[in-house]
């Protein structure tokens, strides 16, 4: 069996047991929050009847809210990745601000469509457009994410060509 590197996501046939620090935590973080990211959109564009979507979208929900819970904290928290962003590299201030707005943008959404699935008067093309702007915003959100890792960590050596 060959040996996965560090900087590798995570063996997702594999529990992921804590959490590396350092630029890999970063990969880790964001590789355990992919697999419920594609099971919402998998649950999202499955074929079925309308009514069905909320039913399907009820378990995908559900965990992408832990998931991004997860998320928030691993990465605002006080020993956090932005705090050892910021400790690194203070240049990145506006850019771990937008990523906590973004956070607040998506718990909300995460939270407003859970609300729905619950309404009896769900309109399911309401669903789909508020599941397409969410997983919209976790894109942006993840490539903003990785966007200012690359930039915390990017070291120029200079010299080569």
């Amino acid at each position: 069996m060959a040996t996965r590197h560090p900087m590798m996501a995570p063996d997702p046939a594999v529990a992921p047991g804590p959490a590396p620090t350092h630029p890999t935590a970063a990969r880790w973080h964001r590789a355990a929050l992919v697999p419920t990211i594609d099971s919402f959109e998998r649950a999202l564009v499955e074929p079925g009847p309308p009514e069905a979507l909320p039913g399907r979208l009820t378990t995908a929900v559900h965990a992408l809210r832990s998931s991004f819970a997860d998320h928030v904290g691993a990465t605002e928290g006080p020993d956090g990745l932005y705090a050892e962003l910021l400790d690194q590299a203070p240049r990145l201030a506006p850019g771990v601000t937008v990523l906590v707005r973004d956070h607040a943008r998506v718990a909300a959404a995460i939270d407003a469509l859970a609300g729905r699935l619950d309404a009896p008067d769900t309109d399911p093309d309401e669903l789909r457009r508020r599941s397409g702007r969410l997983l919209r915003w976790l894109c942006r959100h993840r490539q903003r994410g990785a966007d200012l890792v690359y930039e915390a960590y990017d070291t120029d050596l200079g010299g080569e060509t």
